[in-house]
C-alpha cells in the first residue's frame, strides 16, 4: 500500500491551476515533483496538509494510508500535521520563529503529539539535532535561529519536521536558498533519512539537477498537469516529453553526469 496517494487532484483559485494529477508515495522512497514556477507543484504539496489559500477549491483524493485528508476538518488535520505528515519549507528563516529558541521549537509539538514531559522532549530534541549534524546539540537548543547559518537553519527545520517520526515528509524547494556545497549535504541527509526511517518523501523543486541527486521517481509538471512520470534513471536516460528535454538541456552538464550522480 502507498504511504500517500494523490488521485485526480484539481485545484482552482479563481481559475483552474492543477488539473487532475495523481501520484503515489512509497515508504523509503523519494518522489520528485519538478517544474517551473507556476506549474502547480507547490499547490499540490500544500493541498496534502490543507494549507491552500482560503479561497482555493480542491477536489479529488489525498489519502494517507486509509485516511482521506482532502476536505478533513481543521481539528482532525491538526492531529496529522507535524505528526503523521510533516513539511520542510523553502526558507528556514521564515519557517523558524525568530523569537523562540531552537529547543522550544523542537519540543513544543513533541509534547503535544507524543505526550513527552519536558525532560524527555529535550533529550529527544538533542538526539534529533545530532542526527541532522547540527554541532553542539545541547548548546544549540538554547540558541535562536539567527545565530545559525542558512544550512544549519535548514537542518534544524528538518529536525523539527522529523520530531514526531512522520510517515510522510513534504519538502518544498528545501535547498533553493543554499550554496551548492551546503545543498549537497542537505540532499544527502534527506536521502539517508528516507531510507533509515522508511519515510515517504515528496520533493518539490524546479531543479532537475536536484532530482538527479536524490529522487527515486520523478514527475514533471507543466501548466498544472503531469506531462511525464518515470523512474529517475529512465527520465534522465530517455526523456519522452519535449518539455522534460528542454529542462534537462538547461542544466549544466555536471548536474546530470552519470544520470544520477551527486550535485
Amino acid at each position: 500500500m502507498s504511504a500517500l496517494s494523490i488521485a485526480d487532484l484539481h485545484i482552482s483559485i479563481g481559475r483552474p491551476l492543477v488539473h487532475g494529477i495523481s501520484l503515489e508515495l512509497s515508504a523509503g522512497r523519494v518522489q520528485g515533483l519538478a517544474g517551473e514556477s507556476g506549474s502547480g507543484k507547490t499547490l499540490t504539496s500544500l493541498a496534502v496538509l490543507g494549507l491552500l489559500p482560503r479561497q482555493a477549491q480542491a477536489s479529488g483524493s489525498v489519502r494517507l494510508g486509509d485516511t482521506e485528508l482532502l476536505g478533513m476538518k481543521r481539528r482532525a488535520l491538526n492531529r496529522v500535521r507535524g505528526n503523521r505528515v510533516a513539511m520542510v519549507f523553502q526558507d528556514p528563516s521564515s519557517a523558524l520563529h525568530p523569537q523562540l529558541t531552537v529547543g522550544h521549537q523542537l519540543t513544543d509539538h513533541v509534547r503535544t503529539h507524543l505526550g513527552f514531559d519536558r525532560k524527555k522532549a529535550r533529550e529527544h530534541a538533542a538526539e534529533l539535532l545530532e542526527r541532522v549534524s547540527v554541532p553542539d546539540a545541547e548548546d544549540a537548543l538554547t540558541r535562536y535561529p539567527h545565530q545559525f547559518s542558512g544550512g544549519q537553519r535548514q537542518r534544524i527545520a528538518i529536525a523539527i519536521a522529523l520530531a514526531c517520526d512522520p510517515e510522510v515528509l513534504l519538502a518544498d524547494e528545501p535547498t533553493t536558498a543554499l550554496d551548492v556545497t551546503v545543498q549537497a549535504g542537505i540532499l544527502r541527509l534527506l536521502r539517508d533519512l528516507a531510507i533509515e526511517r522508511e519515510l515517504a518523501v515528496l520533493l518539490v523543486t524546479h531543479d532537475l539537477g536536484v532530482m538527479s541527486a536524490i529522487a527515486d521517481d520523478v514527475a514533471v509538471m507543466r501548466g498544472g498537469r503531469i506531462v511525464e512520470s518515470s523512474s529517475r534513471e529512465e527520465l534522465f536516460a530517455n526523456p519522452r516529453h519535449e518539455y522534460t528535454r528542454s529542462l534537462l538541456a538547461a542544466l549544466p552538464g555536471s548536474h546530470i553526469a552519470d544520470h544520477g550522480g551527486a550535485v
